[in-house]
């Protein structure tokens, strides 16, 4: 957990403003890119290696029987995340290729960066209160209401950014059921199924 947060903190001083960004991307009703924070290889990097540790440690939480669990599961389900996130670049880069939404993809892109940014920053301080207190049952809402209230906001965004006719809304919604709500559950099964083979 102390990883996670110096990545955090060094993307933050990598590249200001950052985690702010993230924020008011949220407030603000025009949907655009933000480009508020100075960008940097290496702070984006630290601070998808936040979201993607976070979120797994958050999975873990979820699936925990107590114990001490060897390094490797951390490490999995990190990987498989890492992979979701990266099939779902290729799909959504795919779509760009065939749709031709280049002047929508970029902004879109930032919104769900911004999003999972946000969401990672408000699980991780309830993590640290549900590593101390170890029950199953609280990860799981936690973790559940928090990627409840980021696949909304996601789809709110979407239909925002996308929308031009009620068949587009059919797409996105079909787009929104394939590479978002798919995935997550997926990954919650493999985590689990990872965790009960130990």
């Amino acid at each position: 957990m102390l990883g996670l947060l110096l990545c955090a903190v060094l993307s933050e001083v990598m590249q200001p403003g950052v985690i702010m960004q993230a924020g008011s991307s949220l407030l603000t009703r025009a949907e655009r890119t933000y480009k508020d924070a100075p960008t940097n290889f290496f702070g984006q990097l630290l601070i998808t290696l936040f979201r993607i540790g976070t979120l797994a440690m958050g999975l873990y939480l979820c699936f925990y029987r107590g114990g001490d669990a060897p390094y490797w599961v951390f490490a999995a389900i990190s990987g498989l995340i890492l992979a979701m996130l990266l099939l779902k670049m290729l799909c959504n880069v795919l779509l760009d290729y065939t749709f031709q939404l280049s002047r929508l993809y970029a902004p879109a892109y930032e919104q769900y960066a911004n999003l999972l940014t946000l969401t990672m920053v408000v699980l991780y301080p309830c993590l640290l209160f549900l590593l101390r207190v170890g029950s199953i049952v609280a990860a799981r809402w936690t973790v559940g209401l928090l990627l409840v209230a980021f696949g909304l906001l996601w789809l709110v965004r979407c239909i925002r950014i996308f929308a031009s006719s009620l068949v587009a809304i059919g797409y996105i919604l079909l787009y929104f059921l394939t590479l978002e709500v798919l995935p997550m559950a997926g990954l919650f099964l493999l985590t689990q199924k990872i965790l009960f083979t130990l």
